[in-house]
């Protein structure tokens, strides 16, 4: 299938800038980090717990970038701030729309690296796809993104950013002195952009308590998914220190498919991930996993790959819902979708077996923006650790 848009943009829609600055910015760091941080810089301990919430406030409740507006501080602590700190979020560097109102952003963040965020807009609700990671991690042969090798794991002020300008975009940010937004346009996050998100556990969960802080943003926990092609050891950290709702990439019955489709399956096969997820709704709170499963004509979607599946939930006593998803197809992929008939025919015996599986609607294919096609096509080339961490000032 040939794309009607390209896999990013290059002609620049907002300007480049690449100005190196020796401040301190302080969106990514979390209540305590800011408190500390403030009062390394000159706060008197006293009043730096109280500095920090008047600032946390400005930031992530009103979305204010310039330290001059916080009227609560006075003028001389203001003008201090300024001095040693910065507000800054990743650089809009392009943004297509697609037919059906899908938002596709090309962001840039330090060291020039770019990543893409997906907004799609439903009724009565507004997902944001964020991105974990400047590529990939893994090698999922179905994926476009997968076909990025990794530069770097995007910090938790580059994951957050995300969301602000996300929120930037949509003009729906609070008036001053507002507690909340009534209807969000932005009212659920997904973890399922560029990157395996617990592979960057920590700054993914630090983003994560900043997006669901109730002075701030306010995203509960159950509008937050983290989606995991099974990093084991992390399911566990994920309940207890984010607590958010989950999905797995699970896309095969067999860990001879899966193996190829999800590569990280030789590491943590079936029954390692299965049982880690029969553990996670008992520790985290969450009412059911939700099984992402890509259709693909021929490698996964027999009837009997929908009675094994159904047999493993069963099996481990996972309460779950499946999702359908249409395989997106991208230049050079070996893989096709699977035809209608065939999803709803796998759908069907799901939900006779009494599990929820609706057939995912693809959205943004026309910009390149359906789950599974994200690429920064800026990325290809490989550079050490070293240079990579030189570049971005970390």
């Amino acid at each position: 299938m040939e794309p009607s848009a390209p896999i990013t943009q290059d002609v620049m829609t907002f300007p480049r800038k690449e100005e190196p600055s020796d401040k301190i910015n302080i969106v990514g760091l979390t209540r305590d980090a800011l408190r500390q941080v403030l009062i390394e810089h000159g706060a008197p301990e006293k009043q730096a717990k109280m500095r920090a919430g008047q600032i946390w406030q400005w930031v992530y409740l009103w979305g204010v970038r310039d330290f001059a507006e916080m009227t609560n501080l006075s003028k001389a602590y203001r003008e201090e701030l300024a001095e040693k700190f910065e507000i800054r979020i990743p650089e809009v560097v392009s943004k297509l729309v697609s037919e059906d109102g899908t938002r596709k952003y090309l962001v840039r963040i330090a060291g020039g690296h770019e990543v893409e965020v997906v907004y799609i807009p439903e009724d009565g609700r507004g997902t944001l796809c964020v991105s974990s990671q400047v590529g990939c991690t893994l090698t999922c042969s179905f994926c476009h993104t997968g076909t990025q090798k990794l530069v770097r794991n995007l910090t938790a002020g580059e994951i957050v950013g995300q969301v602000m300008m996300a929120r930037d975009d949509l003009d729906e940010w609070p008036e001053r002195g507002a507690r909340t937004v009534d209807a969000r346009l932005l009212s659920n996050i997904v973890l399922m952009g560029m990157g395996e998100p617990l592979y960057n556990f920590e700054n993914v969960r630090d983003a994560m308590k900043i997006v669901m802080d109730p002075e701030g943003i306010q995203l509960g926990r159950r509008r937050i998914t983290l989606s995991t092609s099974g990093v084991v050891p992390e399911i566990h950290r994920t309940a207890k220190e984010i607590g958010c709702l989950l999905a797995v990439s699970f896309h095969a019955t067999t860990d001879e498919t899966r193996d190829v489709l999800v590569p990280i399956n030789k590491r943590w096969n079936i029954d390692a991930l299965l049982t880690a997820l029969a553990e996670y709704p008992k520790v985290s709170n969450s009412e059911r996993i939700t099984f992402e499963y890509v259709m693909i004509d021929g490698v996964n979607d027999t009837d009997d790959d929908a009675r094994r599946l159904v047999q493993h939930l069963k099996d481990y006593k996972i309460p779950a819902k499946i999702n359908l998803i249409p395989f997106n197809e991208w230049p050079g992929s070996a893989y096709k979708r699977s035809s209608n008939n065939r999803i709803r025919s796998f759908a069907a015996i799901l939900m006779e077996a009494g599990y929820a599986s609706p057939i995912r609607k693809p959205r943004g294919e026309d910009i390149m923006a359906a789950c599974g096609q994200l690429k920064s096509a800026t990325e290809r080339a490989r550079k050490s650790r070293k240079q990579i961490a030189a570049e971005a000032g970390l």
